[in-house]
């Protein structure tokens, strides 16, 4: 009988590892710092994973302290904005990873992430955020160089003769 295991002890091993396994996973949990809510936004080649914990208003971008990364106070106070709006400032610690592109591109796609891991934070937010259009994605994109031009839309010099 040692060769032979338990049918019951099996099954039951079993069925905890399926349900670890095809368990969703909306909200992390970071023990007992409480709850982390991310958020991931984009603006022409910017990147930016937000992630947002409760805590005293704490800013790190990149490693760097916001008025380190950001050195405009226009771009802070965008950065600000979905927080503004939520009467959210203060509350959490603000967590970001921002690459690629320029700054004002990395301060409309961080902008973003943290509208929507507000989202998460409280789904009520939505209409005050979509009110501000700070859910709102901006299509746009650099446009690409055409053959036989110099750039996109611009034309070498006509010569009539």
């Amino acid at each position: 009988m040692s060769g032979m295991a338990n049918p019951e002890s099996t099954e039951e091993q079993g069925a905890a590892e399926t349900t670890t396994e095809a368990a969703p996973r909306p909200v992390r949990r970071s023990g007992a710092a409480g709850e982390q809510y991310t958020g991931l936004g984009r603006r022409k080649t910017s990147v930016a994973r937000v992630t947002l914990r409760p805590g005293q208003g704490g800013w790190v971008v990149n490693g760097r302290t916001l008025e380190d990364y950001f050195p405009r106070a226009v771009l802070r106070q965008s950065l600000a904005q979905p927080l503004a709006v939520t009467d959210t400032q203060g509350r959490f610690d603000i967590r970001i990873n921002v690459d690629g592109g320029g700054l004002r591109g990395q301060a409309d796609a961080v902008r973003l992430g943290i509208a929507r891991a507000l989202l998460q934070v409280d789904e009520g937010y939505r209409v005050r955020l979509r009110g501000q259009e700070l859910l709102t994605r901006d299509p746009s994109e650099v446009e690409r160089k055409k053959p036989g031009r110099p750039k996109a839309r611009k034309r070498f010099q006509f010569s009539k003769r």
